[in-house]
């Protein structure tokens, strides 16, 4: 099969890197892509966002199937737009997209079919979100752009002057843009948080293996938020009575709200949770594979790809098996210094050959922000590049990646040295 994958960062390079596994894989493009997929995959440089240019080039290569592994464009109904040429495409469609597209949406979802979340009311009027804030007095309380803002909408106020700024920020600066006309205002919960990725095709759904992000730009989860720092797979917050659960009370009934609501969701659908005292509930749900969780979940995943993206696309997923390894996987993301908010490009990345360690075993560098320059490789982003490992278990996972990044270098480099301890910590007071 001639595939495109559309989007151009370590997600994308890592679903690729798992599609070429697969003995029914032929030619593999990506669009946008970047410098460091382009070892891995003919690149072709087309906006993500840019539904009609991407569909002519699908159309005119004859592409048997297409990847839409970036939000944006399934909210914008690519996956539509290539259906109605033809071409099969793994992802929602634009009705389904709005999961994640809209924050309103997903939360009137959750309270309408009863699946469990934090308690919220939603507002297109600011001085009636301050009102809701100031009755309620309690904090810290979560506000949320309706929109998708690039994974930063989202503000945890402390209390009425950090509420006051932030509603002022999404809804009358519009930093955000049209995300941000109207506004989620929920409870904070808390616990601590999983991601579970998950193939469906709109009937069945069959999870991937649990993951843990770690969102803060510096050690001991302090700093900026940013896309994601780190993540490790398998999560041990999530035990088998935490899956069984969430099965039964989170994964099915979306699913079935989904089909209930005329807009059956077909691809992957991310599952954030947060494991309260309560029992598991979804802060959000995404419409495509996380980032950076799938560089530590795809490594793991023993079953066939293209076989299990084509069964969601076709409506066979219950006769497909999933599997994944028993083992562990560990991703430590080296960035620019001073991502997420200014930093600098075109530094020469060294100790790479074509892209990877030469002769490191079980490790894969996943290209997030790079670029070709006169023959050699530079950051061209703010995340620049994943280093996953693959171990028998977590501790042996994260010694080998943090070895392994310890190879690669470039001016200003910055990267978490606290990757996994969290759950480390956990598996110890398992024992």
């Amino acid at each position: 099969m001639k595939i495109l994958v559309v989007g151009g960062g370590g997600r994308e390079h890592a679903i690729i890197r798992a599609l070429k596994k697969s003995p029914a894989c032929g030619e593999i493009w990506c669009a946008p892509g970047n410098g460091g997929i382009g070892y891995d995959a003919k690149c072709k440089d087309i906006k993500a966002t840019d539904v009609e240019a991407m569909v002519a080039f699908a159309k005119e290569e004859a592409f048997d199937y297409v990847v839409v592994a970036q939000d944006d464009p399934l909210a914008l109904g690519m996956v539509d737009a290539l259906a109605a040429v033809g071409i099969p495409a793994f992802g929602p469609d634009k009705a389904a997209a709005r999961i994640e597209a809209s924050k309103v949406f997903s939360k009137n979802l959750m309270k309408k079919y009863g699946i469990p979340t934090a308690d919220y009311e939603t507002f297109s009027d600011p001085a009636k979100v301050m009102d809701y804030i100031r009755a309620k007095n309690k904090y810290p309380v979560v506000i949320k752009a309706d929109g998708l803002a690039l994974g930063k909408g989202v503000l945890i106020c402390e209390d009425e002057a950090q509420a006051e700024a932030g509603v002022k920020e999404i809804m009358l600066d519009k930093k955000f843009g049209a995300s941000g006309n109207q506004v989620v205002v929920e409870e904070f919960l808390t616990g601590p948080e999983v991601s579970v990725l998950s193939f469906t095709d709109g009937k069945v759904v069959k999870p991937m293996v649990s993951s843990m992000d770690h969102k803060r730009a510096e050690d001991n989860d302090t700093g900026l938020n940013t896309g994601g720092m780190g993540t490790i797979a398998p999560n041990p917050y999530y035990t088998p009575a935490v899956a069984d659960r969430c099965m039964k009370e989170i994964f099915l009934p979306t699913i079935q709200a989904m089909a209930a609501e005329g807009c059956p969701f077909k691809g992957c659908l991310y599952f954030g949770l947060m494991i309260t005292p309560d029992g598991p509930k979804v802060i959000e749900y995404n419409c495509r594979f996380g980032d950076p969780e799938a560089q530590v979940v795809l490594p793991l995943l023993e079953s066939d790809l293209l076989t299990v993206m084509t069964a969601c696309t076709n409506g066979t997923l219950a006769d497909t098996e999933v599997k994944f390894s028993s083992g562990a996987a560990a991703c430590v993301i080296l960035a620019s210094g001073g991502y997420p908010v200014q930093y600098e490009k075109g530094k020469e990345i060294t100790g790479l050959t074509e892209g990877q360690l030469p002769g490191v075993a079980d490790v894969t560098v996943y290209h997030a922000g790079t670029a070709v320059k006169g023959g050699k490789l530079v950051t061209a982003g703010g995340r620049v590049l994943g280093v996953t490992a693959t171990a028998g278990d977590l501790p042996a996972a994260l010694a080998k990646a943090y070895q392994a990044a310890d190879q690669i270098h470039f001016d200003k480099l910055h990267r978490r040295s606290d990757i996994g301890r969290r759950a480390l910590q956990a598996l110890q007071a398992q024992k």
